[in-house]
């Protein structure tokens, strides 16, 4: 058994500048290329934790789409799922400032549309030993449409993670049906139409619950950067957990790592608390370097006794 991930690959174009960075100027540095892409980093990041993943999404029909496959099978992420096709990834330009923030970015989408084929054919036989789903809501709506079918007929638990929170927030019944859905502070706003730009972790904590009821929402895990996260579900948990102070070098992939965990930790019937720790553990371990992934870990190192297999 394992968890399924749905999503989209990406590569991204990083480029880090060697001093004060300028936004008009010409800026000296670094240019890296490194695999990304929200569903390509989730499942990566749950296979750095020994696990091992099934990925259902898209690559380029070029060497470039088979290298993105040989480092996702190095890392034991099952791609028997992946389907090479043309203009199967996108591709993110992103310019990061001397602190490692993101100063500025343009992002090419690809399209996912043959994902719908997969589910079709081959989605009973993921489904019916799934432990769960991890799903960009944001990708088209008739593959969240058809996941969401198999989950709720193969009785999987669905966790909901997002890129574009414009597109996810006309999705709102898509939210209903997810066990938890994880996003940033901002994307929250926008979710729930209200501004939680200057809000402070216990204002979160005392807002989310009748926000969760009112939209039908069963679950939340609102990201604050350095100030931790927020939690809450219909059930009456809420609480707030602090981030882990670590010296920045990119904050890239930090939010899909922090989705990693904490659906994991949900997925092994972890308490929502004991997920966010997993989740912040994670992501801190993503933004001391430049890669968009966390390092290895072993289960038993973030509370979950699970049994894995040995190289």
């Amino acid at each position: 058994m394992a968890i399924v991930v749905i999503g989209a690959v990406f590569v991204d174009v990083k480029g880090f500048p060697e001093d004060l960075y300028l936004p008009t100027g010409r800026n000296a540095g670094e240019i890296q290329f490194v695999h990304g892409g929200v569903g390509r980093n989730v499942a990566e990041d749950i296979a750095n934790v020994e696990l091992r993943p099934t990925f259902i999404s898209l690559v380029d029909d070029s060497a470039q789409g088979e290298d993105v496959l040989r480092k996702l099978r190095r890392h034991k992420v099952n791609t028997d799922y992946i389907r090479a096709v043309p203009n199967g990834m996108g591709m993110w330009l992103a310019v990061f400032d001397q602190t490692g923030d993101l100063a500025g970015s343009i992002s090419q989408r690809p399209d996912l549309s043959r994902i719908c084929d997969i589910l079709d054919e081959k989605g009973d036989e993921i489904f019916k030993n799934a432990d769960s789903l991890v799903i960009e809501v944001d990708i088209g709506k008739d593959i969240v449409k058809r996941a969401l079918d198999l989950a709720e007929k193969h009785g999987v638990p669905v966790y909901g993670v997002v890129a574009n929170m414009g597109i996810a927030s006309e999705r709102r019944d898509f939210l209903q049906r997810m066990d938890c859905f994880v996003c940033n502070q901002a994307e929250a706003g926008i979710l729930f139409v209200a501004d939680y730009s200057k809000a402070s972790p216990e204002v979160l904590c005392a807002d989310l619950p009748a926000r969760l009821e009112s939209a039908n929402i069963p679950a939340i895990v609102v990201t604050m950067g350095s100030r931790g996260a927020v939690y809450a579900n219909r059930s009456g948990e809420v609480g707030y957990f602090p981030a882990e102070h670590v010296k920045v070098r990119d904050t890239t992939g930090a939010g899909d790592a922090f989705c990693a965990g904490v659906s994991i930790g949900l997925t092994y019937r972890k308490s929502m608390r004991e997920a966010v720790e997993i989740g912040t553990r994670l992501a801190a371990s993503v933004i001391k370097v430049s890669e968009n992934v966390c390092p290895r870990f072993r289960p038993r190192e973030l509370g979950l006794e699970l049994d894995v297999e040995e190289e």
